[in-house]
């Protein structure tokens, strides 16, 4: 065991019985990494564009609720609070991704020291969290997944400090995250099944006797209720977005695809660590003790084949094996007297996060992108079936939006004063609904009216309108809307996806329904 065990009260979260000078020395390493880390975000965010997510979460954002179709609230919430604070300011608003990026690669250096890891380890648990692709691209936009990685890795730190000494303390603060966690992404529930099944298979199996735990899930069912209650009145939206999900867009995967996918996404360079870290919590004497978490990352890997659920589901898992991993790795260079080979390794893992970086990081320009990824022979997949175009659905969802609005505006701003007064505009998912309300302002633009996802709820009742502007849907689709269709504009842009280039603009009178699901969009 670590000598920074934890004592019986929230203050063993964090290392505690040091100065200000020695917290420094104790964790430079550490800190170090995460201003690195931190630092090459701040510096994508400010030549990069608004991702098509950041739109419809901003979106969210101006319409507060305890949940939406397709997530629960956390993040719209940071998005307001975003907004409150800094105003519109896309940099801003990815800073709160960006410090939770930073915050895995510090607490991914604890939960080795917590596991009995070394400075070494330490170091090289956190080096492999900054080079994981998926990591980098998800921390380098406003996304719900940036927080579901640090929860996970949250939820594993303290699960680690229970083992070591259990107090009513850690349970409550472990039930708090769990609640939070949820209330930013149910899939962390995947991470709670593997708790449970955990405890069955393992010594602490005790747990369940003890009122402990039942306090713990006490509290994360109660931070969770609104959510659920949201469901219930809502007529649970978010099962009916799962089972669509499932039948219309996600790219089912074989088992053994799944599990190759993982080495490919995580990085090949990290296969070796993360495995050996699996290794450790399965099977080794020292790992023991922590072999909960080892059955967590094996329950998650049956779930989500069993469900095919997309490949970077599992992603949040993995900051748990490179701790152990690290300590494997730092035991045999011990063992062996091979202290040279810790620059080496950590220069291997760097040259490789900077060969996977531009996959996805937008560090380059589009028209080098393609020739970069045939060069080292690397075809990110979104998972899902939809058409692929010159970019990844990662960049591709980044260009357009603007234009798409300054094109929409062109076509309001034709109208009369009085056209106007009772023009809607009507878009076909939420990426274009939430251009127009993002970047449609400026032009005097209304709020885009949508059925897609929680745009579906946001629809004003009695709606009077005798114009309106319609795009994210074909001629055929909008002629069931209205008697009176006019093409009047095309949206294209060479980098956008294919669904959201050449996109007819129809200018519609002589409304002849408002029955919404008459209209079905692209997506």
């Amino acid at each position: 065991m670590s000598d920074t065990a934890s004592n019986d009260s929230f203050s063993s979260f964090l290392p505690h019985r040091l100065s200000r000078k020695s917290f420094f020395r104790a964790n430079a390493i550490l800190i170090a990494l995460a201003v690195v880390k931190i630092a090459i975000h701040f510096w994508v965010n400010t030549f990069d564009s608004i991702f098509r997510d950041e739109l419809y979460y901003i979106a969210c954002g101006n319409h507060l609720d305890f949940g939406y179709v397709d997530h629960p609230p956390f993040v719209a919430l940071v998005a307001a609070v975003s907004r409150w604070l800094f105003g519109d300011s896309l940099f801003a608003l990815r800073s709160f991704s960006a410090a939770a990026g930073a915050g895995m690669v510090v607490f991914a250096g604890l939960l080795v020291r917590q596991l009995g890891g070394g400075r070494f380890a330490e170091g090289l648990a956190a080096l492999c969290v900054m080079i994981v692709p998926i990591y980098l691209g998800v921390h380098g936009f406003f996304s719900m997944n940036a927080f579901d990685q640090l929860f996970w890795l949250l939820g594993a730190y303290i699960l680690v400090l229970i083992i070591q000494k259990e107090s009513l303390g850690l349970w409550i603060l472990f039930g708090v995250v769990m609640g939070i966690g949820l209330m930013n992404k149910i899939s962390i529930l995947f991470f709670g099944c593997g708790v449970f099944v955990g405890m069955l298979l393992t010594s602490n199996r005790r747990w369940l006797l003890s009122k402990r735990i039942w306090i713990a899930v006490a509290i994360a069912f109660l931070i969770f209720l609104p959510h659920i209650l949201w469901q219930i009145v809502h007529g649970w939206p978010t099962l009916e977005f799962i089972r669509n999900a499932s039948q219309y867009k996600n790219l089912p995967l074989a088992p053994m695809e799944f599990l190759l996918s993982q080495i490919l996404e995580i990085h090949p360079f990290l296969f070796p660590i993360w495995l050996a870290g699996l290794g450790w919590y399965l099977f080794s004497r020292a790992g023991k003790p922590f072999r909960l978490l080892g059955w967590i990352y094996i329950t998650a890997v049956v779930i989500l084949i069993v469900n095919k659920g997309k490949s970077y589901y599992l992603a949040p898992a993995y900051a748990m094996l490179f701790a152990s991993g690290a300590i494997v790795i730092e035991h045999g260079i011990h063992r062996w007297g091979w202290n040279w080979l810790k620059p080496v390794l950590c220069l291997i893992l760097i040259v490789g996060g900077i060969i996977t970086a531009p996959m996805t990081l937008p560090i380059l320009a589009p028209e080098s992108f393609s020739a970069y990824s045939q060069a080292i022979g690397i075809s990110p997949s979104a998972g899902e079936r939809h058409e692929m175009g010159a970019l990844p659905q990662l960049f591709a969802d980044r260009y357009g939006w603007e234009e798409m609005a300054a094109v929409v505006a062109s076509v309001y701003q034709t109208l009369t004063p009085e056209e106007q007064a009772t023009c809607i505009i009507v878009a076909g998912n939420y990426g274009e609904a939430g251009a127009i309300d993002y970047f449609g302002k400026p032009y005097g633009l209304p709020n885009a009216i949508c059925g897609h996802n929680s745009y579906y709820f946001w629809r004003p009742e009695n709606l009077v309108f005798e114009t309106a502007i319609v795009f994210g849907f074909s001629e055929e689709n909008v002629r069931l809307f209205a008697e009176e269709v006019t093409p009047v504009a095309m949206i294209h842009h060479e980098y956008a996806m294919p669904y959201e280039s050449d996109l007819p603009v129809f200018l519609c009178r002589k409304i002849r329904s408002v029955d919404w699901s008459a209209l079905k969009s692209f997506i």
